[in-house]
């Protein structure tokens, strides 16, 4: 990317933030908790370490800051776990889409890439739920898209994300069903290509999970502003082996952080406090 646009989009083109809340968010102290350790697969507890499967970057959820270091609300919370689990996460990136086969065969313990557990994906994963987003597009500063309303327009979203397979489909069927232009949808490897485009005036809008857009446009400069209302709230989970008793263990480990107050502060250290839980559930997908 030419100079002056990546200085328009610093946080969205490197993934570092220099706002202070990022790379420097506050330590939150946890301690192990055996009774719930003792339920780990004996595979996971006799290694130490518990493989996670992540696609970066996504931030603020998961990305790498100027460093080069994984950070994120998903990291330090994926972090969280581990200590009260008494093991150490394991990072292991991948291609979105190659994550739940991975689990599926036993390469990764664990997924972590702001996963919406669906029906759908439930069929072939458990998910232990531990957030709550929805879906908010973005548009150029001045220039606004109506999200209900978006044929023939040029929309930017990270492949394979709901936004891509499920959002967009859909209401550019209903375009056409219209006799209306259908939406071009403009797909990218990596969320931060797709606000990028926008910024740079490639495409008409994005559309990506809440906390995401949120944070996109508070990097931009400026440049981008959400278009239309969250909506379609749903929640984030993380996926694991179907039947695995890995799912459990996770949700008991989440609900000690939702109950001794950890979560929280992890949540607000990243701004992202409006998606926080306060129950933890196995398969939680509304639809």
């Amino acid at each position: 990317m030419a100079s002056g646009a990546a200085l328009v989009l610093a946080g969205c083109a490197d993934n570092s933030d220099s706002g202070g809340s990022g790379s420097e968010t506050a330590t939150v102290e946890v301690e192990k908790v055996d009774a719930i350790a003792a339920e780990l697969p004996e595979k996971v507890k006799s290694s130490g370490k518990l493989v996670v499967g992540v696609n970066v970057p996504y931030a603020p959820n998961e990305f790498k800051d100027g460093s080069g270091k994984l950070v994120g609300f998903d990291v330090d919370l994926m972090n969280a776990i581990g200590k009260v689990l008494g093991v150490t996460p394991e990072y292991a990136e991948s291609d979105f889409d190659k994550i739940i086969p991975a689990i599926q065969a036993g390469t990764y313990d664990v997924g972590m890439s702001s996963f919406t557990d669906s029906k759908e994906r439930e069929q072939t994963v458990d998910f232990t739920t531990y957030f709550s987003a929805g879906i908010q597009w973005a548009q150029q500063t001045g220039k606004p898209i109506d999200p209900n309303n978006a044929c023939g327009k040029k929309v930017a979203v990270q492949s394979t994300t709901v936004e891509d397979t499920d959002e967009i489909p859909a209401k550019s069927e209903k375009c056409v069903a219209e006799g209306k232009p259908p939406i071009d949808k403009q797909k990218f490897d990596r969320q931060d290509d797709a606000a990028s485009a926008l910024a740079l005036g490639k495409v008409d809008a994005m559309s990506a999970d809440s906390p995401v857009t949120a944070y996109a446009i508070k990097q931009s400069n400026g440049k981008l502003e959400p278009a239309g209302e969250l909506f379609d709230s749903a929640p984030y989970g993380w996926p694991v082996a179907k039947g695995s008793p890995m799912a459990g263990v996770l949700q008991k480990a989440l609900q000690h952080l939702i109950d001794d107050g950890s979560y929280l502060k992890i949540a607000e250290n990243w701004g992202v406090e409006a998606g926080v839980i306060e129950k933890s559930v196995i398969n939680g997908a509304v639809n």
